[in-house]
C-alpha cells in the first residue's frame, strides 16, 4: 500500500478546519470560516495563501481566463471551502479542475456547513510537483 502524499501535511490543515468549525459551528458565510481559518493557520505556522489566482492552460498556453483558490497550504496543496447543507459533485470537480490548472498534487475541499466537518482529498495524478 502506497503512503498518502503530505499525509502530515493535510492532518495539520484538517485539524485547523476542525478547531474552526468547533468554534464557529455551522451556518456562517463562507466568507467567515475563511477568515477565521487564516487565524487559525497563522497561529498554527502553517503557510498558507489566500485566493490565490490560478491560470488556465490550454496546450500549454495561458488563457484570459483563470480561477481563484481559497487557499494554497504548503505551497502545494489547495484547499477550497465551502458552507453548504451537503456537498456536490461540481464542488468536487471545482476542486479537481483547481489542482489540474496550478499542477499540484493534492486538493482538499472543506465543507463547514454542516454539523460535523466534511473534508475530502483529491490526488491529481499528472502533478509535475
Amino acid at each position: 500500500m502506497t503512503e498518502l502524499l503530505f499525509k502530515d501535511e493535510v492532518f495539520s490543515i484538517i485539524g485547523a478546519c476542525m478547531k474552526v468549525h468547533r468554534t464557529l459551528g455551522p451556518g456562517f458565510l463562507e466568507s467567515v470560516y475563511s477568515e477565521a481559518l487564516e487565524k487559525e493557520l497563522t497561529t498554527r505556522n502553517i503557510p498558507h495563501l489566500r485566493e490565490i489566482k490560478l491560470e488556465v492552460q490550454y496546450e500549454g498556453k495561458p488563457m484570459n481566463k483563470f480561477f481563484k483558490a481559497d487557499f494554497l497550504c504548503f505551497d502545494k496543496i489547495i484547499m477550497e471551502l465551502k458552507s453548504k447543507t451537503f456537498l456536490l459533485k461540481i464542488d468536487e470537480q471545482q476542486t479537481i479542475n483547481y489542482i489540474k490548472a496550478a499542477n499540484l498534487p493534492v486538493g482538499l475541499l472543506v465543507n463547514f456547513g454542516e454539523k460535523s466537518l466534511r473534508w475530502k482529498r483529491f490526488a491529481n495524478t499528472k502533478a509535475n510537483s
